[in-house]
């Protein structure tokens, strides 16, 4: 495994919205900033869980 926990998978060319994925649990994070605030939240689905991504086991 490497060395970074985080890695972006995505970011959107607009302003600065971003999705972080935690390579421990899989976990997915939705990052946005504007100007001189930004915020992070857990990604949910539709049901309210948070979306996972699986993480391949070594």
């Amino acid at each position: 495994m490497s060395d970074k926990r985080f890695e972006r998978v995505y970011k959107q060319d607009m302003g600065s919205t971003e999705i972080w994925v935690d390579k421990e649990t899989g976990v997915n994070y939705l990052y946005h900033s504007s100007g001189y605030s930004g915020g992070l939240t857990v990604l949910l689905d539709s049901y309210g869980k948070p979306v996972v991504t699986p993480i391949p086991k070594d």
